[in-house]
């Protein structure tokens, strides 16, 4: 028997995922909560294999969460729900909270199930839509660290993309205007762009602006 927990912010959630997994006779949901810090309080008394959590929740997020219980209860699987595949989610997931599985909750009944399964026999569930996502990331982390940008020069281009002026970016950063203007130049020298406007439009792409 697997024995499993449901953490989502919508009521509505868990019963869709409750009356899915009900009909499995090796599934047995244990506990689920509306938030992270009550599915903590269940897992204190409730020995769960695998936890099934939303990622977007308030107060508690589903990352933080996660990152909880992999370190509180190493033994229980995390697999994570989201209707984003965004890959830098995904990654922070995976390397901060070593979750297991990624599924968007666009996924069937059938793949809800197989992951669960295989999860909760060692392995892992990451479907190709999600490999693809964090590959673009892995690809997009890989051009930010080769251009090298210092933390500054990071600094620098997200005031410029609010359309501060060196004057102003000089003060907010308490640096010359005369350090703000090399700054420029070697931030448009390394991400191989030469105006505002595609700067903005590269650093959108390379998710740079926190």
């Amino acid at each position: 028997m697997i024995y499993i927990g449901i953490v989502d912010d919508h009521q509505i959630v868990i019963d869709g995922l409750s009356a899915l997994l009900n009909n499995q006779q090796d599934i047995s949901i244990v506990c689920t909560a509306n938030n992270g810090k009550e599915m903590l309080d269940h897992l204190a008394e409730n020995k769960i294999d695998v936890l099934l959590t939303d990622v977007m929740m308030p107060e508690m997020s589903g990352l933080e969460l996660a990152e909880l219980v992999s370190i509180m209860y190493p033994t229980t699987k995390i697999i994570a729900l989201s209707m984003n595949g965004e890959g830098t989610i995904i990654d922070q997931l995976i390397n901060k909270a070593s979750i297991s599985g990624y599924l968007l909750k666009q996924s069937n009944a059938n793949e809800l199930v197989i992951a669960i399964k295989k999860i909760a026999s060692g392995g892992q569930y990451f479907p190709d839509s999600i490999l693809d996502a964090l590959e673009v990331h892995s690809s997009k982390k890989e051009i930010i660290e080769s251009a090298h940008l210092t933390q500054r020069e990071i600094e620098v281009i997200n005031l410029m993309e609010k359309d501060f002026s060196n004057k102003q970016i000089a003060d907010a950063l308490n640096i010359a205007v005369r350090t703000v203007e090399t700054h420029r130049k070697n931030i448009f020298r390394k991400t191989g762009t030469n105006n505002l406007l595609s700067l903005v439009k590269w650093a959108y792409e390379h998710k740079l602006f926190s």
